[in-house]
């Protein structure tokens, strides 16, 4: 697409952007942006840490609720884009609805998350990934 390129006259080269964050996203949104091959993102888990362990989004980061805010202003630029998702879409606008809050420019809400990630078989790790 046109749209999701930009021209750099002084490289001479076009250069692929990826399609702008979604407030509300779905698992085939996330997956298409990690798919583009230079996501620039962080996947937030706010589920608590016995649940990100036994299974998680490939490549996500455990960040439960309680301390997501501090976390996220210790270790994240205000500019990242970051999806979050926990354990049903309230919590999961919980979580995003805190760092917009805070300043956090670019959040998006995964909604189903884990689940509808799980559903479309995107790829998925922890323990009960090893098993099944």
């Amino acid at each position: 697409m046109i749209s999701n390129l930009i021209f750099t006259p002084t490289l001479h080269m076009i250069i692929p952007i990826p399609p702008p964050l979604k407030p509300q996203s779905t698992v085939q949104d996330l997956h298409r942006r990690l798919n583009w091959g230079e996501p620039a993102l962080t996947l937030i888990d706010v589920r608590n840490r016995d649940s990100f362990n036994t299974s998680h989004i490939m490549g996500a980061i455990s960040c439960p609720l309680e301390t997501l805010v501090s976390t996220a202003l210790a270790n994240l630029e205000f500019v990242r884009d970051i999806y979050v998702y926990g354990e049903t879409d309230e919590v999961t606008a919980e979580a995003a609805h805190r760092l917009r809050d805070v300043g956090y420019l670019a959040v998006a809400e995964l909604k189903g998350g884990l689940a509808a990630w799980k559903a479309r078989g995107f790829a998925i790790e922890g323990n009960s990934a090893i098993i099944a």
